[in-house]
């Protein structure tokens, strides 16, 4: 009988970063000045993150070292482009030695062009919703092309589109003294902001393609795992698909999509209900829910129509990392459930290679690699090593 458990010949099996969140000093992004507005939501700025623009081939050379085959990372669009039209080669080289050192150390890069940050002027001209904005993506896909051309199989063109619909519709209320909470009741997306997202990731993949047709394109959704109270089927239905499937609708036709999922929403008939008082909660406030990941690759994989799926984001904040082991041993024993099923799942991204700024403070861990904030030392946990091990058994753990 054959092992269901042991993961298919070419499984993208990594960790993920985003730019902003490790590399430290993005001042020309529209999030150094969010940072900076005195804000609510912002607890602390981001400063120097975790040192990463100098210091990423200590940290793909942990990666490497436990055993994973694939990194996910981003390159940062106010680097590339800090002024309009205006493109910074030192930037593209940057990022290019990057694509080279992950190959150097037998780790495939999958490149992420948009990871929730902009250049300022690009925000300042009006974001996503202004006019013309799909273009101005399109521009900077191309001068970026000499990073992602060769030595890249998949690249992400978009990160959480939905969340980024969101902070736009929270940064407008708090541009009007409104109160905004992403944990309770979090704003509904902006219309415009959603619309101009769908075109430009359709320009990047078109845009991607013509430069570099060998490619897998897609983008990453942030999975709502919305589980309804009885009679509040409907409700569900309806909170979802502005915040959610609308994206996954988007990603027919593509390469992959890249599924997100960490815990899961509670559906009433007035909408969205708070955390059980007796559940477990991570370091985010959400709800201890590894079964989560699952949910959200049968609900990707049937409104996307088939589209194959990686999992692109999938962790938990935590001090504890006996935790971390534990949830991410739930996560995958669903992930293996649903490929026994015959869902078409080709890889898995841990969040987060290293603990890092988690927008607007660094008091939620998610790292497998855990980064003194002080010196930069790196210091891998236990999590990492037991983790990065299956990428050389090719074998998913047994929850039970």
């Amino acid at each position: 009988m054959p092992d269901t458990r042991r993961l298919p010949e070419g499984f993208l099996w990594g960790a993920s970063t985003a730019a902003h969140q490790i590399e430290g000093g993005n001042t020309n992004s529209d999030w150094w000045e969010f940072e900076h507005s005195q804000n609510p939501i912002v607890k602390e700025p981001s400063g120097d993150a975790c040192d990463s623009y100098h210091r990423w081939r200590e940290d793909m050379d942990l990666l490497a070292e436990l055993g994973f085959t694939d990194y996910r990372f981003s390159i940062e669009w106010a680097r590339i482009e800090p002024s309009p039209g205006e493109f910074s080669r030192s930037a593209i080289a940057h990022y290019r030695r990057m694509v080279e050192g992950a190959r150097e150390r037998g780790l495939r890069p999958m490149v992420t062009l948009h990871h929730f940050t902009n250049p300022l002027w690009f925000a300042q001209r009006g974001g996503w919703a202004a006019a013309g904005s799909d273009e101005l993506f399109a521009r900077f896909l191309t001068a970026a092309a000499p990073i992602y051309a060769t030595d890249v199989a998949h690249v992400c063109t978009i990160n959480e589109p939905n969340i980024v619909t969101v902070m736009a519709a929270a940064q407008t209320a708090l541009a009007s003294g409104q109160a905004v909470s992403f944990t309770e009741n979090p704003p509904a997306p902006d219309e415009a902001t959603t619309d101009a997202l769908v075109r430009a990731h359709a320009r990047a993949v078109e845009t991607v393609k013509s430069l570099a047709p060998h490619v897998h394109t897609g983008w990453s959704i942030a999975n709502l795992v919305c589980q309804p109270l009885p009679g509040s089927e409907d409700v569900a239905d309806s909170f979802r698909h502005p915040r959610q499937d609308v994206f996954i609708e988007a990603a027919r036709g593509d390469d992959w999509l890249g599924v997100q999922a960490y815990t899961r929403t509670l559906i009433g008939p007035q909408g969205r209900l708070p955390v059980p008082q007796d559940a477990e909660r991570t370091l985010m406030g959400w709800e201890y829910y590894p079964q989560a990941l699952g949910h959200a690759l049968r609900h990707s994989a049937s409104v996307s129509g088939g589209t194959p799926l990686i999992v692109t984001e999938n962790g938990i904040a935590t001090a504890d990392d006996a935790r971390r082991i534990d949830y991410t041993t739930g996560a995958l024993d669903s992930l293996a459930t649903t490929m026994r099923e015959g869902i078409d799942v080709r890889g898995y991204f841990h969040w987060s290679a290293l603990d890092n700024y988690e927008w607007g403070r660094y008091a939620p861990t998610f790292g497998l690699i855990a980064v003194d904030r002080e010196t930069f030392a790196r210091a891998p946990k236990p999590s990492a090593a037991w983790l990065g091990a299956i990428g050389r058994t090719r074998v998913l753990p047994t929850e039970y």
